[in-house]
């Protein structure tokens, strides 16, 4: 069985980014409410999508330049 920062030390190298910020506080709520494994999954997988999504706005914000008004 992994520990806590192995599993952290993985998921920064393989630029897991996302599910590496959210993953503490996602393992809290899933003990906390007894989830179940394939939530805790999705729950990672989800916090990966958004880390993605919100890094590719901030790089097309950088690659348009400010906007002129």
């Amino acid at each position: 069985m992994m520990e806590r920062q192995q599993i952290l030390a993985t998921m920064g190298e393989l630029k897991l980014f996302g599910m590496k910020a959210a993953y503490d506080e996602i393992i809290k709520v899933a003990l906390k409410r007894s989830h179940e494994p394939h939530q805790i999954v999705g729950d990672l997988l989800q916090a990966e999508i958004s880390e993605k999504q919100a890094r590719s706005i901030r790089y097309q914000m950088t690659i348009e330049g400010p906007m002129r008004s």
